[in-house]
């Protein structure tokens, strides 16, 4: 009888358990497709906007740097909000959340320290330009053009097409050369020639290859000169301006020319030489 019972009343509380989980899953249920559609919706939703913001900037025509950071940080921004929604759809306290947060706000910054200080670099960038979209840098040895700069990072691409991503933190405390800030470039060169050369002859041979070249640029005017004697040969200094674009057209112009005018006017450029001799 005793075992009877036993049984009735574990039918009994198990029937209650069962009550009480499909009435709390009729309440909770709504919340959570709620909060399963802000979340679905809200993604999206952040994704629009950023393209909007994006295009809007480029309307406008703002620099492409800034473009590519508005729509990092509004897409961000956008999907914290949404997570925040969909927090508060299930039930939960949104003060209290925030309250807690803040609470923790000292924690979660020093966790997050490395990603802050990237966040701030980035505006500090923006507000300073030391660079920009499509420049080509050197810093820390690396070098590249920019293709964007993103809430966190400056992404490079390098010449032989490999991506370089360096944190926005590290890129404003290195030095930086800027080899697209400035209109014009100097292009440097240097060639050695045998002390047996005529150096007037040297130098007019050199100057009839760059007057042949349409992009080199006239003012400032090529500058040619001897720079050093070495132990076996003259070397002939050679700066040439041109437009930055045309930096890598000049340089390898000069590098074939001055070779193939050398050879034709017989100019010897000396090159080292180990003599054997049998004992």
């Amino acid at each position: 009888m005793e075992i009877a019972e036993e049984f009735t009343t574990m039918g009994s509380n198990a029937e209650k358990f069962v009550d009480t989980a499909i009435e709390w899953l009729k309440e909770f249920l709504p919340n959570l497709v709620g909060a399963l559609i802000i979340l679905i919706f809200g993604m999206w939703l952040a994704g629009i906007i950023a393209k909007i913001t994006s295009k809007a900037m480029e309307k406008a025509k703002v620099g492409k740097e800034v473009t590519t950071f508005a729509h990092s940080f509004v897409k961000n921004a956008i999907k914290i909000l949404v997570v925040v929604a969909a927090v508060g759809t299930l039930g939960f306290n949104i003060a209290s959340l925030i309250t807690a947060l803040g609470a923790a706000t000292v924690a979660i910054g020093l966790a997050l320290q490395d990603s802050l200080k990237n966040i701030a670099s980035g505006i500090m960038i923006l507000v300073n330009k030391p660079f920009k979209v499509g420049d080509f840098l050197e810093t820390n040895g690396l070098q590249g053009n920019v293709t964007r700069i993103d809430i966190a990072s400056t992404h490079l691409l390098t010449l032989d097409n490999k991506e370089i991503i360096i944190p926005n933190s590290s890129m404003s405390v290195s030095n930086i050369i800027n080899f697209s800030s400035q209109e014009k470039r100097r292009v440097d060169l240097s060639y050695n020639v045998s002390y047996s050369s005529d150096i007037d002859s040297v130098k007019d041979v050199v100057k009839s290859v760059i007057e042949k070249q349409n992009l080199i640029l006239k003012d400032p005017e090529p500058f040619i000169a001897v720079g050093k004697h070495t132990d076996s040969s003259i070397e002939i200094v050679v700066w040439v301006w041109c437009k930055t674009s045309n930096y890598w057209n000049v340089y390898f112009y000069m590098q074939e020319n001055i070779k193939k005018a050398f050879d034709k006017n017989k100019i010897e450029i000396p090159f080292t030489q180990i003599d054997v001799h049998n004992s």
